[in-house]
Formats: structure tokens, C-alpha cells, sequence
């Protein structure tokens, strides 16, 4: 419970970080990856903002001999730049700068997209939400069929083909 409840202040406090910062507005982030045209820093600067508090999040943890919701740190294992990691930053990236969104923006949009005090228009974020889980459940069907077709090789998680 305890783990639960951690994970949802912390997606509450992301957020409102979000909604506070105006990075749920598609607009706002297409003016930032619009550098040629009205360019509009901001996001640089919550960005500029984030490193700071990431990286005092990360020291703290550190001095921690546990986390505070389980019982062991689980520090990424994956090192290699493959073919899946490499495709999913490409389509990342293309739906960023299509439409201005990306998944935790879009999530905490869903939360205003109705009540929304200074007239943005985030009426995309459902449609945005949507298509990001059938993104989702495709890759998931795609990846179950591949990994029947090709059984993993021991505690690397490399298939063969």
C-alpha cells in the first residue's frame, strides 16, 4: 500500500509540475521545437529546472541503504542501443513534434482538457491518450508473437532469428 501510495503522490506532483509549467499545452512545445520561427524558451528552462531536482532526487538515493518501497535498489540493466530502443526515440520524437504531446503531458491534460480557465485547447489529449494505448497494446501483441516465435537465451533477454 505504501508503495502505491508513494507512486501516486509522485504522479500527482509530476503533474501539477506539468500543469503549473504549461507543458501540457501542445502549442507551448511546438513553439520550443520551433526554432526557426517564434521560438519560445520555456521549456528549456523547465527542463533547466528538472536536471537540478533529478539530480538531488538520485544523491539522496544514494545515501539510502533501500528505497523507500521496496526492498532492494533496481538500477537499469540494459546498456545496448538496439533496434527497439532506437525505434521507439524515432517515434517518440515524430509524435512530440507532430502534435505537441508526449505520454505524461497527455495524461495530466486528460485531468484539464475540460475545465481548461484560460481557453487552451487540449481537446487533443484524449485522441493523443487513445492512440498511445493502441500504440501500446500493439507492441505488446507484436512482442508476445515474436518472443513464442523466438524463446529468449538465458538471463540476457537477447532473442535469436
Amino acid at each position: 500500500m505504501r508503495r502505491l501510495i508513494l507512486a501516486l503522490a509522485a504522479g500527482l506532483v509530476f503533474g501539477l509540475g506539468l500543469t503549473v509549467s504549461s507543458m501540457i499545452n501542445p502549442a507551448k512545445v511546438l513553439a520550443f521545437l520551433d526554432v526557426a520561427g517564434d521560438w519560445d524558451a520555456s521549456l528549456a528552462l523547465v527542463m533547466a529546472a528538472a536536471v537540478p531536482m533529478a539530480w538531488s532526487g538520485f544523491a539522496l538515493a544514494r545515501r539510502r541503504a533501500t528505497p523507500l518501497a521496496a526492498s532492494v535498489f533496481q538500477p537499469p540493466t540494459a546498456r545496448a542501443i538496439d533496434r527497439r530502443l532506437v525505434v521507439g526515440a524515432i517515434l517518440f520524437g515524430a509524435g512530440w513534434g507532430l502534435v505537441g504531446y508526449c505520454p505524461g503531458p497527455a495524461l495530466a491534460a486528460l485531468g484539464v482538457a475540460v475545465a481548461d480557465p484560460e481557453g487552451t485547447d487540449l481537446t487533443g489529449a484524449p485522441l493523443f491518450v487513445l492512440a498511445m494505448l493502441v500504440g501500446m497494446a500493439v507492441v505488446a501483441l507484436i512482442d508476445r508473437r515474436v518472443s513464442l516465435r523466438f524463446p529468449s537465451t538465458g538471463s540476457s533477454g537477447a532473442r535469436r532469428g
